[in-house]
């Protein structure tokens, strides 16, 4: 009778271990999934964006937290890397960016999506809301109706021609019904996104500023570029598409009647002139 209590004891005390190594196993994997720190996030975006978008100096966990915002024209040297947790003034925004992530039901399409809300003090007046889904063979990316602004000299880090022209003024972006979706090699691109670059000026020309332009891409079955010019002294037309993934696009610049001789070394650098006008090029 005793060796049945003592048996019983036994097993129990066995089941009772087990269940507290579990549950310690199942809380540590939680709080290793939890707390994950927010570097493994910012390196996966970069090595995604083929190291054209950086994230140094990433705090916090990947479900919460903050890095700076580099943009780069491409994968870094030695040297570059060593600098990389002190960008430059010209490559990175004048604030932190900051990120929470989640996951959400989409109830319209019945799948799990994980749901990201991104702000930056200088740029965001809400945060933005992108929402990415897995697919069979494929993701989807949804970019939420917003309007935000960024400083045009951000686009000095992504190398030629923007290092070479040095762009100042505004870039507001405003978004409407923006998906982009990649499946079985194939991407396609659907909704309206407009960028103005407000108050444009160059350190190329004395004239400052040199006006206002509105580029426009517009997705479908062929995703559409257009380029105009809203204000300004320098003109600018042009359109194009994405085709197997290259932008094709052409268009022209040319100078207003009583900025011909200011605007004239200007014209000469933005493409190939065919007189008063110079024609611009792209794929």
């Amino acid at each position: 009778m005793q060796r049945r209590r003592n048996s019983s004891s036994s097993a129990s005390s066995s089941t009772s271990t087990r269940w507290a190594w579990t549950g310690a196993a199942v809380g540590l994997a939680l709080a290793f999934i939890t707390q994950a720190p927010a570097h493994w996030l910012t390196r996966a975006i970069e090595q995604a964006s083929g190291e054209r978008v950086l994230l140094p100096d990433a705090q916090g966990t990947v479900w919460n937290g903050s890095a700076q915002w580099v943009l780069n024209e491409g994968p870094l040297n030695t040297a570059a890397s060593a600098n990389l947790a002190r960008p430059s003034n010209h490559t990175a925004l004048p604030s932190r960016v900051t990120w929470q992530l989640g996951p959400r039901l989409d109830f319209a399409n019945l799948r799990l999506a994980l749901s990201a809300n991104i702000a930056s003090t200088c740029c965001t007046t809400q945060p933005v809301r992108v929402d990415v889904s897995p697919l069979w063979r494929g993701v989807h990316v949804q970019v939420h109706n917003h309007t935000s602004s960024w400083p045009a000299s951000w686009l000095v880090g992504l190398g030629t021609p923007w290092n070479t022209v040095q762009p100042q003024g505004q870039m507001q972006l405003q978004t409407t019904q923006l998906q982009w979706t990649h499946q079985a090699g194939k991407e396609q691109l659907q909704g309206l996104a407009e960028l103005q670059m407000q108050q444009l000026s160059t350190r190329l020309s004395t004239l400052r500023p040199l006006g206002t332009y509105r580029v426009r891409v517009q997705g479908g079955d062929t995703m559409a570029i257009t380029l105009d010019t809203l204000e300004g002294s320098l003109q600018l037309t042009g359109s194009g598409q994405l085709i197997n993934g290259r932008v094709r696009f052409s268009g022209e610049a040319s100078a207003a009647p009583d900025a011909e001789a200011s605007l004239s070394n200007l014209l000469n650098i933005l493409g190939q002139r065919q007189g008063a006008k110079s024609i611009l090029k792209m794929g």
